[in-house]
């Protein structure tokens, strides 16, 4: 799909790390895009004018997740749609079932209803690793694939509400796609690392600020999973792209024990204060994306990742 027939998408939550760099990609390919966001004004979608292509390909709509008409308007006349916004807290959840699964799942559903009755051709949801790891059940010996799913009440006891946002709303979005026939594929991105567009933190990119500036005396040695923003934006446009895409991808590129990831940051920067000692958790099961792959996925090394990332937190100043 190139230049020729200029093909309109839209892309849900348009000012995020994950939204923003898949933006510039589908500008870079030609595509014209719709993004929603909460406020077009906002100095905060400020970054993504200066995308190349932008100001002639690019229409911002003010649409929240929760009203329809609005996403709507923006959804209305494109061949698909790429579904990124989710509730994401910046703090403490008080209320995780009207603050995180319900705008999660009822703005899913919001998005899918309106690309069916837009006529859209395929659409694309960002799920979550969290959606298809937290299974304790699974066996210890066997590498988790897109069968496997999250337990819902081992999410609810251990308050992993953002988790289980992701896993309600994937689960609603299978549902909806199984009994209404409308084209959906779902990609689940792990712990989204790298360069960033716009000038402020992310909750992922604060987990590698945590790494450098925690100074912690321990951190747990826990098994991390990592895919660059890069590669996610091109996971989503192959998944779109790609006509024999279907169900459920995982998108994870790098499986490394906590203190083999800061080991290799001290290696890459060691002036950084970072945790001094590691306590042993429970072994987990790896996650592949070998189904990703197949499709033609491919991922950069991680060194590459964590310089770019951090790089660009140093040159907005997120590392003074």
């Amino acid at each position: 799909m190139a230049d020729q027939n200029r093909t309109v998408v839209c892309v849900t939550g348009a000012g995020g790390f994950v939204a923003s760099w898949l933006i510039k990609l589908l500008l870079a390919k030609g595509y014209i895009v719709r993004g929603t966001v909460r406020d077009p004004e906002n100095e905060k979608n400020a970054h993504l004018w200066k995308l190349d292509r932008a100001t002639e390909n690019l229409k911002l709509f003010k649409a929240e997740l929760l009203d329809y008409n609005a996403l709507y308007s923006a959804i209305e006349g494109c061949s698909g749609v790429f579904h990124v916004a989710s509730p994401l807290p910046s703090s403490a959840v008080q209320n995780p079932e009207m603050e995180l699964i319900e705008p999660a799942v009822k703005g899913t559903l919001n998005v899918l209803k309106a690309c069916l009755e837009a006529n859209v051709n395929r659409t694309i949801v960002v799920s979550s690793g969290a959606a298809v790891s937290m299974n304790p059940s699974w066996p210890k010996d066997q590498v988790k694939d897109e069968s496997c799913w999250s337990d819902k009440q081992f999410q609810k006891k251990l308050d992993n509400w953002y988790g289980l946002s992701k896993t309600e709303a994937e689960a609603a979005a299978l549902d909806f796609a199984e009994t209404s026939a409308l084209d959906v594929v779902r990609v689940c991105p792990v712990l989204v690392l790298g360069p960033i567009l716009q000038s402020t933190a992310n909750s992922s990119t604060l987990f590698l600020i945590r790494q450098l500036k925690g100074g912690r005396e321990s951190s747990d040695n826990r098994l991390q999973k990592i895919v660059d923003v890069r590669d996610v934006a091109e996971a989503l446009l192959l998944a779109y792209e790609k006509p024999e895409a279907e169900g459920r991808y995982i998108c994870a590129a790098h499986m490394i024990m906590a203190k083999d990831l800061v080991d290799k940051l001290k290696s890459l920067y060691p002036d950084y204060k970072y945790p001094k000692s590691f306590v042993e958790g429970h072994e987990e099961p790896k996650m592949s994306s070998e189904k990703l792959q197949k499709l033609g996925w491919s991922y950069r090394p991680l060194e590459e990742t964590l310089i770019d990332s951090i790089e660009s937190y140093r040159a907005v100043g997120l590392l003074n």
